[in-house]
């Protein structure tokens, strides 16, 4: 019998997304850091800061399947005890998701151009390269412990 084999989890929604859409993401990021790349240096710190606040798709998830569940439970214990079939359904659809990276949400948030951390965390860094944050770094033959503090300060920034 063969072992089940799950993507990994930082590209489980990646994987289980139409090609189609994910180029969409990628290109929709890559025109972004091109623009900012001729733009002023206040830019850089603008679109860092709406990274930060953006929401990934996870977090998306979560918040819903978190509504639907009290949602029906409230329903079920208020109104119908056939409402706790809601959140039975979404729990389910949540571990489905949390294994595979798919549930039936997840093609509608991707269409709508909802991203990934890892999505997320590729424009930053590469605004982050393009701003110079990286270029300050000690020598590789510097003293490891500097060049770690100094890489680290440089990801955290």
């Amino acid at each position: 019998m063969t072992p089940l084999r799950l993507a990994p989890s930082s590209m489980r929604v990646e994987h289980h997304t139409d090609p189609i859409i994910n180029e969409r993401i990628r290109a929709r990021t890559d025109e972004e850091l091109a623009r900012l790349e001729a733009s002023e240096s206040a830019e850089f710190a603008l679109r860092l800061d709406q990274l930060n606040r953006e929401w990934d798709i996870e977090r998306m998830l979560q918040v819903n399947a978190s509504a639907l569940v009290l949602l029906g439970v409230a329903l079920g214990v208020t109104v119908d005890r056939r409402f706790l079939v809601l959140p039975a359904a979404v729990l389910a659809f949540f571990a489905q998701h949390a294994l595979q990276g798919w549930c039936p949400p997840v093609p509608l948030l991707r269409r709508l151009g909802m991203r990934t951390a890892r999505e997320i965390e590729r424009e930053r860094y590469a605004i982050k390269a393009l701003r110079g944050d990286f270029d300050r770094l000690p020598p590789a033959r510097a003293d490891r412990d500097r060049r770690v503090r100094a890489v680290l300060a440089a990801i955290d920034n």
